[in-house]
């Protein structure tokens, strides 16, 4: 092959690569700043992998986000915050439902409950 040709393709590569590393080290891909359907996925995937007990209040807010709805309480000292993150679409109205999220018991500020049995178990407290 020509040497020109070769050269063009290492500084095509190259190119790409200082491209990659750019995305990968400066993008910020939190979900705040994801669309509503690339977010609903990724809470999605994101809660089917937590396991109770093993995961806590404030790895929600770093790797989740705000919650789209939230409820709390305090009963016999112990604090009890239910939060709803946006796991499907129901109605394109613009305005987020409990029945469009899945919803992530914390006691104490660790999760408890996953789901619909998540609200339930706060509801009874």
């Amino acid at each position: 092959m020509n040497k020109k040709v070769i050269l063009r393709i290492l500084i095509a590569l190259a190119a790409y690569g200082v491209f990659v590393a750019l995305v990968v080290n400066f993008y910020d891909d939190s979900p705040a700043k994801m669309q509503w359907e690339d977010r609903e996925a990724y809470n999605r995937q994101f809660i089917a992998k937590l396991q109770l007990k093993s995961f806590n209040f404030n790895s929600a807010i770093e790797q989740l986000g705000s919650p789209d709805i939230t409820e709390a309480k305090i009963v016999n000292e112990t604090s009890y915050q239910v939060s709803f993150y946006r796991t499907q679409h129901v109605k394109s109205d613009g305005i987020t439902t409990q029945d469009e999220c899945t919803a992530l018991l914390f006691t104490n500020g660790i999760l408890t409950a996953i789901g619909k049995t998540a609200y339930q178990q706060f509801k009874t407290l």
